[in-house]
C-alpha cells in the first residue's frame, strides 16, 4: 500500500511544534501529559500525519507558554492568503526548516533580497511587507544552514536600477560571511544540464522534507520522495560547477566595483 502523502502545510505546522516543544526541554510524552493526549498523537501532529482542530493548538499555546503563536499558524494554515497561490504552502515548511537549500537563475533568492530590490520586483506594498515578514522568520536566531546557488547572470541583471543593485550586492556579500550561510555562483560560461528551473528544498530536522519547483504555471510545492531524490542530486551538481565560496566573494565585489558602483 502507498504511503500516505504528507500535508506540507500539516508537516511545516508539526515542525513548529516541535521547534517550541524542543525549546521548552520538553520530550514528546512530558507534552502529551500536559495536554491530556497520548505520546503517539504528538508524534502524528509533529510529524505531519494529523490534523489537530484549533482547540488543541490553543491548549499547546498554553502549556507551552508561546501566547497565541502556534493558534495564528494554525489560522495562517486553513487560510492560505498571504501568499501567491502557487507558493502558499512552501513558507509553512520553510520557516520551521533545520536546512534550506535553492538554486535561482534570474533573481536573488527570496530570502536574501534587500527591501529595495524586493520592491523593484514585487511593486506591490502589502507583497513586499509578506516577504520582508518570511525573511525575519525564516532568518531569525537561531537560523537554518541555508545553502544557496545563484547564476552569475543575477549579479548583472539590473533590478531597480544602480543604487539599488550596489545595496543588493553589499547585503549578498555580509551575508555570505555568516557561518549558516553558504553561497556560492555559477560562472556565465559553465553550463549545468540540471539548471532547468529555480527551486528550493526544505528540510526539517526528522529529515523529513518539501521542495517548491518553479514551472509554466508558477510553480509548485511537494514531498513526493521521487521528485525530492532528483532535486537534490540537481542541487549536489549545481554545487560542483559553482564557485566555492571564496571565489563567489570575489566575483561579487568584481561586479559591485566595475558594474555597480
Amino acid at each position: 500500500m502507498a504511503a500516505k502523502k504528507i500535508s506540507p502545510e500539516l508537516l511545516g505546522f508539526g515542525g513548529e511544534i516541535k521547534t517550541l516543544r524542543t525549546a521548552a526541554g520538553l520530550n514528546q510524552e512530558q507534552l502529551a501529559a500536559l495536554v491530556n493526549v497520548t505520546r503517539s498523537y504528538i508524534g502524528q501532529v509533529e510529524r505531519g500525519v494529523t490534523r489537530c482542530r484549533r482547540d488543541f493548538a490553543e491548549r499547546l499555546d498554553e502549556k507551552l507558554g508561546t501566547g497565541t503563536q502556534l493558534q495564528a499558524t494554525w489560522d495562517e494554515l486553513i487560510r492560505g492568503t498571504k501568499y501567491p497561490k502557487h507558493f502558499v504552502k512552501f513558507p509553512k515548511v520553510e520557516a520551521t526548516a533545520a536546512v534550506l537549500r535553492a538554486y535561482e537563475s534570474h533573481i536573488v533568492y527570496g530570502l536574501f533580497q534587500t527591501e529595495a530590490y524586493a520592491t523593484a520586483l514585487i511593486k506591490r506594498p502589502e507583497g513586499v511587507a509578506v516577504r520582508m515578514g518570511r525573511q525575519q522568520k525564516v532568518m531569525s536566531v537561531p537560523c537554518p544552514q541555508i545553502f544557496v546557488v545563484l547564476e552569475e547572470g543575477v549579479f548583472y541583471r539590473p533590478v531597480g536600477g544602480q543604487e539599488v543593485m550596489h545595496e543588493q550586492l553589499e547585503h549578498l556579500l555580509e551575508l555570505s560571511h555568516k557561518d549558516e550561510i553558504c553561497l556560492q555562483v555559477i560562472p556565465m560560461d559553465v553550463y549545468v544540464e540540471e539548471a532547468r528551473a529555480p527551486f528550493g528544498i526544505a528540510t526539517q530536522e526528522d529529515r523529513s522534507e518539501a521542495a517548491y519547483i518553479v514551472n509554466a504555471m508558477g510553480g509548485e510545492t511537494t514531498t513526493d520522495e521521487n521528485q525530492l531524490a532528483g532535486l537534490s542530486k540537481s542541487f549536489a551538481r549545481l554545487q560542483g560547477e559553482a564557485l566555492n565560496v571564496r571565489d563567489t566573494r570575489s566575483l561579487m565585489r568584481k561586479v559591485l566595483e566595475e558594474r555597480w558602483t
